[in-house]
Formats: C-alpha cells, sequence, structure tokens
C-alpha cells in the first residue's frame, strides 16, 4: 500500500504531457501552453490620447500667463478609428482628440476637455504645460517580442483577451486527452431504469462524466461492464487503442469480480500502485504502458461513490493537470481550521466532506458533515471542500489548521 502523498507524487513522476499542437488563439480557450506566448505588436501600437481633449505641441505654449495669453486654433478632429497615414499636426494649432486615438506627428501633449479653456474654436492656454502629460507611449505597456504567459500555463478568458490584444493569432498548446469511462457491476443499472430487486442506479457514470466535462474533456458517455473477465479485457483492449485514459469505477479491488487490474497488466500495463493508504478509496489501482504513439494510462477506481468522488478531485485531476501539462505543483491545497473535532484513521489519511465558511477576519472555518460513509453522496449538495486528515490516533481536536481543497461547483 502506497501513502497518499506517493500516490499523488507518482503521477508527476510517471506522466508525460501530451504532444502540442497549434491552434488559432480565439480557439484555445481552457488549453494549456506549450510554449511561451510572446506578444506579436507593441502595447500600445501607436503613441495615443489617454482622455477625450486636445493636442497640441507643449512648446507653442511655453511662454503662455494670465498677461499674456496664447491662443492655438482647433484645426482637426481625431477620432480612435483607422488611418491611412500618421495623422499630423501643423505648429501653433490644435486638434480635437478623443481617448486611444493616434497622437498626431507635431503633438507632444494632451488636456483633458474638462480642464481647457476653449473660445470658439480657439484653445486658449494662460500657463504652460508639460509635455508628454495624458498621452500613452507606444510600448509603454510591454515591447514586441514580451512574454505575457509562461509554458504551463492554462489560457483562461483573461489570458485570451491579452494574446489577442498582443495580436498572437496562433498558439501551441497541449492537445486534450482522450479519456474513456467504465461503469462496472451486474448490479448497476442505468439512471431511470426500472430496478429489479438487488439492483441499484449508475451514479458513478453521472458523477465522472460531470467531474470531467468540469475540467474542460468532453467525453463519451461511460460504457457499463458486467463482471465478466473476457468482456472486461476486450473493451480496456478497445479503450486502449483509442484513448490516453481510461478510468474505470467497480472491479478494482481483490473480491472474485474485480477483473480490471488483472485485465489492464494483461494488455501490458505497469502497476505503478494498486492501494493507497486514504480513506474512502484504498483499492485503486494506477497503471500505465509506453505505446509508439504515447502513454496510455488507467486508473481503476473501487464502485462506491465516495470513494469514485475522492479518486476523481485527486487522482483523476492530477492526471489530467500532467497530461496537459499544467504547471502546478499541486491541486490547490490550502490551509484552515476545523470548527468540530473529527476521528482519525489508524493507517489511512481520512478525506473528509466539509463545510466552508469566512470568519469576521477572513479565516477558512471548517465544518465536518454527517454521512462520510464511501457509499454515502447526499452530503455532496452541503459539501463545500475536502479535508486532508493525516493518519494517527484519537480525535483531531477543534482549531487544528488542516488542508482543505475545493469541490468542484
Amino acid at each position: 500500500m502506497i501513502s497518499l502523498e506517493d500516490a499523488l507524487a507518482a503521477y508527476t513522476d510517471t506522466v508525460r504531457p501530451l504532444p502540442a499542437v497549434e491552434i488559432p488563439t480565439l480557439d484555445a480557450c481552457g488549453y494549456v501552453l506549450a510554449d511561451a506566448a510572446r506578444a506579436a505588436t507593441d502595447l500600445p501600437r501607436f503613441d495615443q490620447s489617454a482622455l477625450d481633449g486636445y493636442c497640441f505641441a507643449s512648446r507653442d505654449v511655453a511662454d503662455a500667463r494670465d498677461a499674456a495669453p496664447v491662443r492655438l486654433p482647433i484645426v482637426q478632429t481625431i477620432a480612435a478609428s483607422g488611418h491611412a497615414a500618421q495623422p499630423s499636426l501643423a505648429a501653433g494649432t490644435a486638434a480635437r482628440i478623443f481617448t486611444g486615438a493616434m497622437l498626431p506627428t507635431g503633438a507632444d501633449a494632451m488636456q483633458a476637455q474638462e480642464r481647457a479653456q476653449r473660445d470658439g474654436d480657439t484653445l486658449v492656454f494662460t500657463k504652460s504645460f508639460p509635455a508628454g502629460r495624458n498621452i500613452r507611449r507606444q510600448a509603454e505597456e510591454l515591447a514586441k517580442g514580451t512574454v505575457l504567459a509562461e509554458a504551463g500555463s492554462r489560457i483562461g478568458p483573461g489570458l485570451l483577451a491579452s494574446l489577442v490584444n498582443a495580436e498572437v493569432a496562433t498558439v501551441r498548446v497541449h492537445r486534450r486527452p482522450q479519456v474513456r469511462v467504465f461503469v462496472t457491476g451486474d448490479e448497476v443499472r442505468p439512471a431511470g431504469a426500472t430496478l429489479l430487486p438487488g439492483e441499484i442506479h449508475d451514479s458513478n457514470g453521472p458523477l465522472i462524466t460531470a467531474l470531467l466535462r468540469a475540467q474542460g474533456i468532453d467525453v463519451p458517455p461511460p460504457v457499463h461492464l458486467g463482471d465478466d473477465p473476457v468482456q472486461v479485457r476486450a473493451a480496456l483492449e478497445q479503450a486502449f487503442a483509442e484513448a490516453d485514459l481510461v478510468i474505470s469505477a467497480g472491479g478494482a479491488s481483490v473480491g472474485d469480480k474485480d477483473f480490471l487490474p488483472a485485465a489492464a497488466e494483461s494488455l501490458g500495463l505497469r502497476r505503478v500502485f494498486w492501494k493507497v493508504a486514504q480513506k474512502p478509496a484504498k483499492p485503486m489501482f494506477f497503471g500505465l504502458r509506453e505505446d509508439a504513439d504515447g502513454q496510455k494510462l488507467m486508473l481503476a477506481l473501487p464502485g462506491n461513490p465516495g470513494a469514485v468522488l475522492i479518486g476523481m478531485v485527486l487522482h483523476v485531476r492530477r492526471v489530467l493537470d500532467q497530461l496537459v501539462g499544467l504547471a502546478r505543483p499541486d491541486l490547490g491545497w490550502t490551509t484552515g481550521v476545523l470548527e468540530h473535532a473529527v476521528e482519525r484513521d489508524d493507517e489511512r489519511a481520512r478525506l473528509v466532506r466539509m463545510r466552508l465558511r469566512h470568519d469576521e477576519q477572513g479565516v477558512a472555518r471548517l465544518n465536518p458533515l454527517p454521512k462520510q460513509d464511501s457509499h454515502m453522496l447526499s452530503n455532496l449538495g452541503r459539501a463545500d471542500v475536502l479535508v486532508w486528515v493525516e493518519a494517527g490516533t484519537g480525535e483531531v481536536a477543534a482549531g487544528t489548521p488542516l488542508r482543505w481543497l475545493a469541490l468542484p461547483e
């Protein structure tokens, strides 16, 4: 049996990112960069007005004073739009200009309209005005070639907008993994089916599919496998021919009808580990095979829904992070304070579903929920976080800091 820490570390040590592909930037939201993304232009691309107002040459008003005001005729209007060429401004004149508009040659200052003194079509100055005021200079935000995001960065809406703004037309990203899902057990029937005595509805398939889709993985509907070793092996063989990762629920333990680990190994998968010191989801299998077209991976999860949740939120998510090249050393664990005592397990780390609240000082407060057994999911509608309780004897007292991880909404 492997520790939970070592199991999570094993994914980092063994799973390689999927190959990189080049795609249009507009299609890249949710993907992870395989190479650093660099600006293809200066930002701003040109000197521009920061406000609505008037632009002019500061030297033309250098001698302005109350007793001898300087008057500049307003000879043109410059909008924030495309131009066949950069506008120009004759000496001794001013231009009406709008926010974001290209600064004309001959101008080096800009006065906000609410501060300007205007007399008809003339701008009046009773004191000098410094050069550079209210102007956005070309490349003051960043220069062409500047790294906008390093390899391993996930492209979210904000980064996508930044890339488009910097004229990055395409990006190299790791392709998304192909995933296949199996749910095993002669007693398992699809949701909505009429049940015979001894049968149960499949909640694992919908749970796995929803959690995968929440991570941007479009997966075919789960396939049900009966407790038949020949059927199990044939289904796995086909799945490994099509997919990068196979996820199964049920059939991973040591019972007479738990065929998945043996079937996977018979198809050439090397066992990385089988059984993790965690509660729930101890009988978990992880294996891989090196093929000509890359790695083939399998995570066989126990069949109890609580165990499936742990397997997906911790283990599958970590594997997916590795496959897409996400530069994240962990899953985002943070620390909160336990509000009520919880029991430890002597040998295994407990993963406890809890409610999260923040007190007036912003401290995360963790409240354990009832019904934590691995076959129970009724508290998931109220659970916000998964809390890591280290193995040991006795209770963990209220007030103890513990690690927690947000559950997908």
